[in-house]
């Protein structure tokens, strides 16, 4: 028996790629034979073609006339016995997309294009095609597909640790859904679930649904009971009649009086926002505090407005008559004032749903582009993936380099470490 290390190596035709064999690949021997190197899994590659601006490796073709698509950027060599013939490769590393074209870093480019930087996938075909790359749309989509299923574990994840929390805040909006049996479009929704700006957490997660139905909302909560901070929607009443908490939003309150301003300069609607200015006021100066010293400097500040604005908006309610912009803008905050005002009893409930509304923004920009879902696997697909580049923006991470990193180490992560590769927790491989 005799213990070989496998040397001779030589370039890749005419490219700058080596196929450097890892010191861990050694190979016993029983003929005493020498090994040589035969061939190269992709020695029919022509050349390497570095892409400035979508990797930073290069990525190679395939000299092939029924494919001009990129391969994998790391050649393995196959070895065989002088004396015994016997073959043996170099063992492929584990992949996201298991025996495929794309790299990590390919992937990563393409979904963040998508879906951050709201590059619809045809386009992105015809930006690869500039750059001599015949990718078609049908197989990024298939990426993007592939891609998708693999980092569900980590969005189930992230949902579990948001719903940890006992304050979240909630929206939705309408994103248009290809129906191919009504050969047209249909309105379905995406929901936003995410962390208050007072948490430790910093995350959000996307529910695709076909509808507005309160039931989506109610599926996606679960046995949650906490607080939750949302606009003024009857989809939501069935879960506080379950024991969630309605925390009101301030900003709806005051946008009817604003309105209400800008269209006639209303005397009563600047008294009004006067008075809401005050408030937020209050919320500038406790921003950065913990949160019982909020609780107690609201208490202190903030209660006293509320008492005197709730006063004021009940006389001035029975000097309006029914059905007016003035009596409405009146109603809106009358009607829900128990909700409104309940962020003063708890230092961790914000004043308004203006964290979430401003995570949900993306969708508006999104679907500008996109246009539609193409169905609502590919809507719930989308959705999981935004979670997790969201999450990571929030946390301050570039989402290339996050999903780039989590994608290569994704396939061989084990299950009880899973969280280490969820936004607020992950440490690029590199700093480790």
């Amino acid at each position: 028996m005799l213990l070989i290390r496998l040397l001779p190596f030589r370039k890749l035709c005419q490219s700058e790629l080596l196929n450097w064999l890892p010191w861990s690949e050694w190979i016993i021997t029983s003929c005493l034979g020498l090994r040589r190197q035969t061939a190269i899994s992709n020695a029919s590659m022509a050349r390497s073609l570095h892409i400035r601006g979508f990797i930073d490796q290069p990525i190679t073709w395939r000299e092939n006339r029924s494919s001009t698509l990129p391969s994998t950027t790391s050649p393995h060599g196959k070895w065989v016995c002088r004396q015994c013939e016997t073959l043996i490769q170099a063992p492929v590393p584990a992949q996201v997309i298991d025996k495929g074209i794309p790299t990590a870093g390919l992937l990563a480019h393409v979904i963040v294009a998508k879906f951050a930087d709201h590059l619809p996938l045809y386009r992105q075909e015809k930006i690869f095609g500039r750059a001599g790359l015949a990718i078609a749309r049908s197989t990024l989509a298939q990426w993007v597909g592939q891609t998708g299923v693999q980092l569900q574990p980590l969005v189930d994840a992230l949902r579990e640790a948001v719903l940890a929390q006992r304050v979240i805040h909630a929206d939705e909006t309408p994103v248009s859904m290809l129906a191919p049996v009504e050969k047209k479009t249909r309105r379905a929704y995406v929901w936003a679930y995410s962390t208050t700006p007072f948490a430790d957490l910093k995350a959000v997660v996307y529910d695709f649904s076909p509808s507005r139905a309160g039931e989506h909302a109610r599926n996606f909560l679960g046995q949650w009971n906490g607080k939750l901070v949302c606009a003024d929607f009857a989809g939501y009443k069935a879960s506080f009649e379950q024991g969630i908490t309605e925390i009101g939003c301030m900003a709806h309150a005051r946008r009817k009086f604003f309105d209400l301003h800008v269209a006639n300069k209303s005397q009563l609607a600047e008294q009004a926002l006067h008075s809401i200015a005050g408030l937020y006021e209050v919320e500038r100066q406790v921003r950065d505090m913990g949160d019982e010293e909020r609780w107690r400097i609201r208490q202190e500040k903030a209660s006293p407005i509320l008492d005197a604005l709730h006063a004021w908006m009940l006389a001035q309610r029975d000097l309006v008559p029914n059905g007016s912009a003035t009596a409405k803008a009146l109603d809106y905050s009358l009607k829900r004032w128990q909700a409104l005002t309940r962020y003063v009893e708890d230092g961790a409930v914000p004043i308004d749903n203006n964290q979430v509304e401003n995570q949900i923004r993306l969708w508006a920009l999104g679907r500008s582009n996109w246009l539609f879902a193409g169905s609502l696997r590919s809507g719930r697909r989308a959705a999981a993936i935004m979670s997790l580049i969201q999450s990571a923006r929030i946390n301050g991470h570039d989402p290339y380099a996050y999903l780039k990193d989590v994608l290569t180490r994704l396939p061989t992560q084990k299950a009880s470490a899973l969280a280490e590769l969820l936004p607020h927790n992950w440490v690029s491989a590199g700093k480790v």
